[in-house]
């Protein structure tokens, strides 16, 4: 079993943004999902573990490896598929993996063609196998990125907003492969959409300005907002009254109407109605009220 503990991890960009702030996570073989908004600092993190930038302070460790140190033994035993997967535009999907193999370190041509070709059925990508990466669907791209994360038997795989784009056919079938390879690795999967993490990770962690606000499991999150979250439908024109008297955690809008969730302990009257929360009641109540 993989093991990955990072302690005390910290960031500061010349600009003076906060992008990691004493990061503590310990994180084992399966699918881990790391949620947050937008700038919250998941890429930041998922680019040091990549080994894509350098951290100002703390530590991190793959088994006995030493991330921040010795980055050339990471990346030999790390899948890594950013945010934007850039394609060679004119090339297939089996010339794409092959050169990415080769940058691996696997010289032997026969051994590479072997591991394109089972990679490819892996995906579910083989008959497309002759056609040109441009011409791909955002999920089949998505599916390539997976299959040239997995070149060399890695250790870890992290996958940075892997869904944002796809339709939900592609991300269903993106999702379905994933879960398979996080059997067998450390799978770290960036979003900042709840439901990739309630589908899939049975541990996670939420971040917001480069902090660690929440780091557990996403059913005892879940378990400790019970009887706590209340549901109204109310007008448009009544949003700022009740921010100013509730803690909203979120408002959306159903059948045309706004509906809002609120985190009170006891029951707030008002026609409120008690509901089961969901793992976007804990996103949104360690966004906004920690």
């Amino acid at each position: 079993m993989s093991h990955l503990k990072i302690n005390q991890l910290s960031k500061t960009y010349p600009n003076g943004t906060k992008a990691l702030v004493d990061v503590n996570l310990e994180i084992t073989t399966g699918m881990f999902g790391l949620l947050g908004p937008n700038g919250a600092g998941k890429s930041s993190l998922m680019r040091t573990l990549a080994t894509l930038q350098e951290a100002d302070g703390g530590s991190a460790f793959l088994n006995d490896i030493d991330v921040l140190n010795e980055p050339d033994k990471v990346r030999a035993i790390l899948g890594y598929l950013p945010q934007e997967f850039g394609v060679y535009p004119r090339i297939t999907a089996s010339q794409l993996l092959d050169h990415i193999a080769v940058l691996k370190g696997i010289t032997n041509g026969g051994e590479r063609k072997e591991l394109v070709n089972y990679l490819l059925q892996k995906v579910n990508l083989f008959n497309e196998r002759n056609k040109s990466v441009k011409g791909f669907s955002g999920g089949m791209k998505q599916r390539v990125g997976i299959a040239q994360a997995l070149i060399g038997d890695p250790k870890l795989i992290i996958v940075d907003e892997p869904t944002a784009g796809l339709d939900p056919g592609e991300r269903n079938r993106f999702h379905n492969l994933l879960a398979e390879v996080g059997e067998e690795v450390i799978v770290i999967l960036s979003t900042h959409i709840v439901d990739d993490v309630k589908e899939l990770c049975t541990d996670m962690a939420i971040m917001n300005f480069g902090e660690i606000v929440y780091n557990g499991k996403p059913a005892d999150a879940i378990s400790s907002l019970n009887g706590k979250i209340w549901r109204k439908s109310i007008d448009r024109s009544e949003k700022d009254h009740y921010r100013k008297m509730y803690k909203v955690i979120s408002d959306k809008m159903v059948a045309g109407k706004p509906q809002i969730h609120i985190l009170e302990d006891a029951n707030p009257g008002e026609g409120f109605v008690n509901v089961e929360p969901n793992l976007e009641d804990v996103f949104f109540k360690e966004i906004h009220y920690r």
